[in-house]
């Protein structure tokens, strides 16, 4: 008897383990908006999408715990970056259409975190200094929960 509810208990708490995890972002799902590839010194540049800000996870459930802020679990965008950055750096960066304070979140090539709030104004940016190629996965969500906020992802190799 002992045994079983010892082997319940494990089990409810391994599903609730992953259903946190599930909910976090996670780099390895497929993108919301798609993914663009870009050599260093890419034209034109700014390079820009249109895309929603916003989600419903809670970045204050997930680790590492990276600020406040609420996104989807899957990137809404990948970035392919390729080379030598000719300025020494990139800036990603997001500018809200809406009145959302957006907030941004990327994963770089060597899996590590970053995350911004607020770099000009309530516009988030992140400037990767000799920036390495890979895969960038980037979020565009909102300081408060919410969800369908226009905004424009913006990659430039020029001062920000």
């Amino acid at each position: 008897m002992i045994r079983r509810f010892f082997a319940l208990a494990t089990l409810i708490a391994g599903l609730l383990g992953a259903s946190q995890t599930v909910a976090c972002p996670n780099w390895n799902n497929p993108t919301v908006f798609g993914q663009a590839t870009l050599n260093a010194g890419f034209l034109p540049d700014p390079y820009v999408r249109n895309l929603t800000a916003g989600g419903r996870v809670n970045l204050a459930n997930c680790y590492p715990y990276l600020g406040p802020g609420w996104v989807v679990s899957r990137p809404d965008f990948r970035l392919h970056y390729y080379g030598q950055s000719p300025t020494g750096r990139m800036t990603i960066a997001l500018q809200a259409r809406s009145n959302v304070d957006p907030i941004l979140v990327v994963n770089a090539p060597d899996g590590s975190w970053h995350y911004n709030d607020d770099y000009r104004g309530y516009d988030p940016a992140i400037v990767f200094f000799n920036p390495m190629s890979g895969q960038y996965d980037i979020w565009a969500g909102s300081y408060h929960r919410s969800s369908n906020n226009p905004a424009v992802l913006i990659v430039t190799e020029y001062n920000y």
